[in-house]
């Protein structure tokens, strides 16, 4: 699941990981990305931080109490050190900066569902 309140990420992030055989959903904000995650069951969330509604590391913390399992990844422009603990503490498993390569952020996935 592909959680980002900007379409075009979505859709750039959901066209990269589909090339590598994931089948993706994906939400607008952290408030839709817990409605779906209970319906759709993901194996992976990627949060963008900034969002309206529910921010990612507010849906991050929802998340690991609905599906403690599922591996969460934030992606996004803001990855100082203090938002990187953070999201460690809210659940994150990793956090990937969007200034990087969406291939980075495949690999990310993959390495977090072996």
């Amino acid at each position: 699941m592909v959680v980002d309140d900007n379409a075009l990420i979505r859709e750039i992030v959901r066209t990269r990981f589909e090339a590598h055989g994931f089948a993706v959903c994906d939400a607008v904000d952290g408030a839709e990305a817990i409605k779906q995650a209970k319906t759709e069951a993901p194996d992976l969330i990627i949060l963008d931080l900034s969002m309206p509604v529910m921010n990612g590391l507010e849906a991050a913390r929802a998340l690991k109490m609905l599906l403690p399992q599922v591996p969460l990844v934030m992606f996004t422009n803001t990855t100082v050190a203090t938002m990187e603990r953070e999201a460690r503490a809210a659940g994150i498993s990793a956090v990937v900066s969007k200034s990087e390569s969406t291939d980075t952020l495949v690999l990310q996935a993959k390495a977090l569902l072996l």
